[in-house]
């Protein structure tokens, strides 16, 4: 995955120089349960995070995580040939970051993540539900690591949302008021790290099939019937449109010059 993104970097750059061209990794930041979970964090961290963070900004792979993987006969070290991390490496122009939430990490689940339901002590928050925490704090400190440890040019937050299944009432009208809590605290906390952020995208405009969960998960602005197709946009949906509207006219710091 890492080197087709290498190849296909070149070739967008190849035909369009002007072009901003990056890649989209999907984080998970974690933290350990307790103090004896410290190493099963880092482990998790190394395969969830840093795998692909560290190589595409010009570290290669972990050496923790290529020990540990040979050490687990999962790694074949002539897998990675010679030009392989130089492809990976090649600079971009933004990097996009697909942010839900956070996950703390059991001594006992090394890599991974919990499926059956929420770990640790309820967060002020409450948690979305698909089980995950809402942890806007948690963006804010992952992206601030990010810009210390990797000092991308750019950010986009290229996913962030929540899935709540808010329905139609007597009137018609969807109050996801979750949904726009958990949106404008997510849009704050990105505006509020100290990193390079020129852009937020919400996941997603219509509700739609979740990777994992079907059609019983819904994250979009826009409710959609999944038998007869109708759709009505929520709340959220006028909320973010307002919200896009102000904040046009306060941007980023670092926002691009096109």
């Amino acid at each position: 995955l890492l080197i087709s993104h290498g190849h296909a970097t070149r070739a967008l750059k190849g035909v369009l120089p002007g072009a901003r061209v990056g890649i989209a990794l999907d984080c998970r930041p974690s933290r350990p349960r307790d103090a004896g979970s410290e190493e099963a964090n880092r482990h998790f961290d190394g395969f969830r995070n840093r795998w692909f963070f560290d190589p595409v900004f010009g570290k290669g792979y972990p050496e923790d995580m290529v020990a540990s993987y040979e050490a687990l006969d999962r790694l074949d070290p002539d897998m990675i040939r010679g030009g392989d991390l130089d492809e990976i490496a090649v600079p971009i122009d933004f990097l996009g970051l697909n942010y839900y939430t956070t996950l703390p990490v059991d001594s006992s689940v090394a890599e991974s993540e919990v499926s059956e339901g929420p770990v640790g002590p309820e967060p002020a928050e409450g948690f979305t539900e698909m089980g995950w925490r809402v942890d806007p704090a948690g963006l804010t400190g992952f992206l601030e690591r990010v810009a210390t440890d990797y000092s991308p040019e750019s950010i986009l937050i290229t996913e962030n949302g929540a899935s709540f299944s808010d329905a139609p009432g007597p009137e018609g009208r969807i109050a996801d008021q979750r949904r726009i809590d958990y949106l404008d605290s997510h849009i704050e906390a990105a505006r509020a790290a100290a990193a390079p952020v020129d852009g937020y995208y919400v996941w997603s405009f219509l509700d739609n099939i979740e990777w994992l969960e079907g059609f019983s998960q819904r994250f979009g602005l826009v409710w959609v019937d999944t038998v007869t197709r109708d759709r009505i946009p929520k709340d959220s949906f006028y909320w973010y449109r307002d919200t896009v509207a102000r904040l046009r006219s306060r941007p980023a710091p670092h926002a691009p010059a096109d």
